[in-house]
C-alpha cells in the first residue's frame, strides 16, 4: 500500500469494540496520545509532497518523536524506497536492516538487505547477509504448497523455488569469498550448479581453482561458463572468458593446440545439462512399429504400427535448422503429389530438445504435412544431423535415407525414390527360377 495511503488510514480512529446495550450511546473514549501521532505522521508525509528528501527528513524527524511507534514497519519500507530512489545507499540499507529485524517473516525485504550488504556492507555486515541467506534458504525449503498460487502449477512452483535456491547460494557463495571462506564458498557454487548449471556458478569455480593452482579443473570451470554465458547474475562476457581459458590452457599445455575441440565439447555438454529436462519417451523401441509419436498440434497419439504395408516418408527436422525451413516447401509439394495415394505416409518430425519452440514455430511458419515429434525415432535410426529424409518400406525397412540437402536435385530424388519403393517386387526370372528349383 502507497505510504500516503496508509498514513490516511492510520488517521482515522480506530473503531471501538462494540459496547454493551445499555452503553450504547456513551461517548467514545480517545487516546489524545494515539490521534497526536497519526496528526503529526500525516503532516509529515503531506508537507513533503512529492519531493522524496523532503519525505525522508520529515519521517526521520518523526521517528526522532516516536522511536516505538506502532507504524514504524510502513515507515522503514517508505524510508528504504525513497532511499533507493534517492540512490542513497547507505541509508536504504540501514532501514533495509532495521526492517529485517522487525519483520523477519518480510522475505522481499530480506533479499533487498542482502544484496544492499554484498554490495555496499563491510565484514561484519557481510556476516550478517551470510546469516540472513540461510534463513531465506531455509524458507525457501520449507516453504509449503499451500503458499502457492492457484494459477501456477506445482511444477512451475517446484522450479521457482529451484531457481530460488540456485540463485540464494551463488549469493552467499560470494558473501564467502569476501570473507576468505573458499572452502564454504566452493560449496555453495557447486550446490548452485547443480541445482542450475549457470555460467556465473562455473566462471566462480573456475576461479577458485585456479587460485588453487588446479589448471584442469579452472579449464572445465571457465569452458563451462564460456559455453552458457550472457554477460548476467555476475557472470562474465564470452570475451572475457576466452581470456581466461586461454591463458590457463596454454599454462597447462604450453600452446593452445586443442583447446578449440575442446571448448565444442564442454559447450554440448554444458547446454545439454543446461536445457530443460526432456522424458524419454519409446526407450525401448526396436523397431519403428513399436513407436507411438505425439502430434505437435494437440499432443494425440500417433502409431507408426497402424502405417504397417504402407509407405511411409520422414522429413527429421528442428526450428533452428536453416536448410530444415529450406527443404519444408519441396518436402510439402512432393506429399500433395501422393495425397491420393492411401498408401504413402507423409510425416515431418520434429527434434527440439525445447519442444515449446515447436507451437510458436509453426504458428508463424503454416507447415502443411503432418507435424509429430520425433520422441526417440531419431535415436533408433541414428539421426544426427538436419535436415534428414528416410523412406520406410512396407515392413518398416529403411528404402531410401538423404542426410543434409541439395535443393536442385531434393525434389526429384525423393520421387523417384518413393516410386522405386511403391513398385512391386519383380518375380524372379526363369533362369534363377531353374537355379533355384
Amino acid at each position: 500500500m502507497p505510504l500516503a495511503a496508509w498514513c490516511q488510514d492510520a488517521a482515522k480512529p480506530s473503531p471501538a469494540p462494540p459496547a454493551p446495550a445499555a452503553a450504547a450511546n456513551a461517548p467514545v473514549k480517545r487516546n489524545p496520545a494515539i490521534d497526536a501521532e497519526r496528526q503529526d505522521l500525516q503532516k509529515a508525509i503531506e508537507s513533503a509532497a512529492n519531493d522524496r528528501a523532503a519525505l525522508v527528513k520529515n519521517l526521520e524527524a518523526f521517528l526522532q518523536k516516536y522511536p516505538e511507534s506502532s507504524q514504524r514497519p510502513q515507515i522503514y519500507r517508505a524510508l528504504v524506497e525513497s532511499s533507493l530512489q534517492l540512490r542513497d545507499f547507505p541509508r536504504a540499507l540501514d532501514y533495509s536492516e532495521r526492517l529485517t529485524s522487525l519483520n523477519p517473516e518480510d522475505i522481499s525485504n530480506t533479499v533487498l538487505t542482502i544484496q544492499l550488504l554484498n554490495r555496499y556492507g563491510d565484514v561484519p555486515g557481510y556476516r550478517r547477509a551470510v546469516f540472513y541467506c540461510s534463513r531465506v534458504l531455509e524458507y525457501v525449503d520449507h516453504a509449503p504448497a499451500s503458499e502457492k498460487s492457484p494459477r501456477v502449477s506445482t511444477e512451475d512452483w517446484e522450479a521457482s523455488k529451484k531457481k530460488d535456491r540456485s540463485s540464494l547460494l551463488l549469493v552467499r557463495g560470494d558473501l564467502y569469498l569476501k570473507l576468505n571462506d573458499n572452502t564454504n564458498a566452493q560449496k555453495d557454487f557447486e550446490a548452485s550448479y547443480a541445482l542450475i548449471p549457470s555460467a556465473a556458478a562455473a566462471e566462480r569455480l573456475g576461479n577458485l581453482a585456479e587460485l588453487n593452482k588446479d589448471l584442469n579443473g579452472a579449464i572445465q570451470q571457465y569452458a563451462r561458463a564460456f559455453a552458457l554465458t550472457d554477460g548476467t547474475n555476475g557472470a562474465s562476457s564470452r570475451v572475457e572468458l576466452r581470456k581466461k581459458i586461454g591463458n590457463v590452457w596454454r599454462l597447462a599445455h604450453g600452446s593452445e593446440d586443442g583447446l578449440g575441440d575442446y571448448l565444442l565439447h564442454a559447450f554440448d555438454a554444458s547446454t545439454a545439462a543446461a536445457a530443460p529436462a526432456k522424458p524419454a519417451r519409446n526407450p525401448n523401441g526396436k523397431d519403428p512399429y513399436d513407436f507411438v509419436l505425439r502430434r505437435a498440434s494437440d499432443g494425440s497419439p500417433v502409431r507408426l504400427a497402424d502405417a504397417k504395408g504402407k509407405i511411409i516418408v520422414l522429413s527429421f527436422w528442428a526450428t533452428w535448422c536453416g536448410p530444415c525451413q529450406e527443404l519444408e516447401p519441396l518436402f510439402a509439394k512432393v506429399a500433395s503429389r501422393y495425397s491420393g495415394k492411401p498408401d504413402v505416409a507423409f510425416y515431418a518430425l520434429n527434434c527440439d530438445d525445447d519442444e515449446s519452440l515447436v507451437g510458436p514455430y509453426l504458428a508463424k511458419e503454416k507447415l502443411t504435412t503432418a507435424v509429430l515429434f520425433a520422441d526417440g525415432l531419431e535415436r533408433l535410426l541414428r539421426v544426427d544431423s538436419f535436415p534428414t529424409t528416410v523412406i520406410l518400406d512396407r515392413t518398416g525397412k529403411i528404402a531410401f535415407r538423404e542426410d543434409g540437402f541439395d535443393e536442385d536435385g531434393f525434389e526429384k530424388s525423393l520421387i523417384q525414390a518413393i516410386d522405386r519403393t511403391l513398385a512391386p517386387a519383380a518375380p524372379p526370372s526363369s533362369a534363377a527360377a531353374a537355379a533355384n528349383p
